[in-house]
């Protein structure tokens, strides 16, 4: 498991005129939206992995096939934050907090925010919404200009301040209706988005319960943050409002009170346990799996816990112990080599990790090729240069978003002698990172030096050349 700091681009900073539009553009979200101001100033944080992705993508499989979206185009991202949110920002990905996952005692509460997400990327709301937020946005600035003109022929003729309070009032007035008719817009998604959920729960042939659950989390919070707050500020309907009416049509379905399969709810507690033990304070942890819970999900926090407080030996007995009682487990066998490998045995961290890659087949799998290739060049040793390579590539053929594999496919390259392709993968590495300035100062140097015209030298040059888009 690994955490990022990278933010997320495209962000858009408050103006005295938009500063009440702001959360509109933030995102379209199943919980309440963060504020503005937090949304500005705090970059998101994000976690790779593997047992999670693949779980995630198991839960949201059957709701894509029920929305008529190709899993392949849709992107599940993992934010390192304890809030019980997800949200999305345009219509490739479904951005969900680890505090989703940690807090939802079942699947099928995950499998609901899953599916209202799923509703607001169907139903296109991410290029609606903006669309709302530019005509809001229209109305703030003409409020803004005839406010503005009524105030300065008040200063021009001299007049009394009754013209200056009209305009001030024109100002003040038309960012406010602005803002009440976006709210209002933001509802109104917000309910086609529970509606498009539960149909695609529905021909799934899963229970709505776990929105229900979700949703009255959401009113007992909401009832105690927000006492006296006007309903019709807020982007998303009051939650009891939304019980009532998903509560309406949820109890009507032929699946309500469907339970999810016992072996997808042991994944699901093994995929909490880890989370927490690798998110949460460790003593929190050991009050949360006490020694004397001696459960799968509970050993396999302890041994988390052991791994984060520096106990590798106690982390390896533990692991050791969950991997004999099942081994085809990939990620017990992760945990292992992850522990190896911070703990200065690349070597010993091979073979764990290459059961593990052999495991944990398809594109969720990628973080531990990462961690295999990590560990390879980490022995520096040159005869398994090729095999880092191998396994990176392939990692970074199934996640082209993930910067991680370029940096160790960079020492692999460079373990070979060949330094203009361990420069091309630095610069690539920065570029997919979002780096694109310093990504040119490196493609430039691997260009000069590749052959000229070959797959390589293009891409150099490709890196070169870029420019974004104004």
């Amino acid at each position: 498991m690994t955490t990022n700091d990278d933010g997320i681009a495209g962000s858009v900073a408050p103006t005295t005129t938009g500063r009440a539009l702001l959360a509109a553009l933030v995102a379209v979200s199943f919980a309440l939206p963060p504020s503005p101001t937090a949304a500005q100033s705090r970059p998101l944080s994000f976690v790779r992995d593997a047992e999670t992705e693949a779980l995630l993508g198991d839960y949201a499989r059957p709701i894509f096939k029920a929305a008529g979206i190709q899993a392949k185009d849709v992107r599940l991202v993992l934010v390192s934050s304890r809030e019980f949110n997800a949200f999305i920002i345009d219509g490739g990905r479904i951005f969900m907090n680890t505090g989703v996952l940690m807090d939802a005692a079942t699947p099928n509460e995950v499998i609901g925010v899953l599916a209202h997400e799923t509703g607001h990327i169907a139903g296109a709301h991410q290029v609606r919404f903006r669309e709302a937020v530019a005509r809001a946005r229209n109305m703030a600035l003409i409020g803004a200009v005839l406010g503005g003109a009524a105030m300065a022929g008040s200063i021009r003729s001299g007049g009394g301040g009754q013209a200056g309070q009209a305009g001030a009032a024109v100002l003040t007035g038309s960012a406010s209706l602005a803002n009440a008719t976006l709210m209002a817009y933001a509802r109104t998604e917000e309910i086609a988005a529970d509606r498009a959920a539960l149909n695609y729960l529905e021909k799934s042939g899963q229970s709505a319960e776990g929105m229900l659950v979700t949703f009255r989390r959401f009113a007992d919070q909401m009832l105690v943050a927000n006492q006296g707050r006007d309903p019709y500020a807020f982007t998303h309907p009051m939650p009891r409002e939304r019980i009532s009416q998903i509560e309406d049509l949820a109890v009507k379905s032929k699946f309500h009170g469907r339970k999810d399969p016992p072996e997808l709810q042991a994944r699901h507690d093994l995929m909490r346990a880890k989370l927490t033990a690798f998110m949460d304070n460790p003593r929190t942890v050991g009050g949360k799996f006490p020694a004397t819970d001696t459960s799968l999900a509970a050993r396999y926090a302890r041994a988390v816990v052991a791994y984060r407080q520096n106990q590798p030996t106690d982390a390896i007995r533990l692991t050791d112990e969950l991997i004999r009682e099942h081994p085809t487990n990939a990620y017990f066998h992760e945990l292992k080599g992850q522990t190896l490998l911070e703990w200065g045995k690349p070597r010993e961290a091979l073979a764990p990790l290459r059961r593990a890659v052999d495991l944990a087949s398809g594109p969720a799998g990628a973080p531990i090729r990462v961690m295999l290739g990590h560990a390879l060049v980490a022995t520096e040793d040159k005869g398994l240069a090729d095999e880092a390579i191998r396994q990176l590539t392939i990692a970074a053929d199934r996640d082209r978003l993930d910067p991680s594999p370029y940096q160790h496919l960079a020492r692999a390259h460079a373990m070979k002698g060949d330094l203009p392709k361990a420069d091309l993968m630095v610069a690539t590495g920065l570029f997919v990172a979002g780096n694109a300035k310093e990504a040119r100062k490196y493609a430039a140097r691997a260009r000069d030096n590749l052959k000229a015209g070959s797959a390589d030298w293009l891409r150099a040059d490709d890196i070169v050349s870029y420019k974004p888009d104004e």
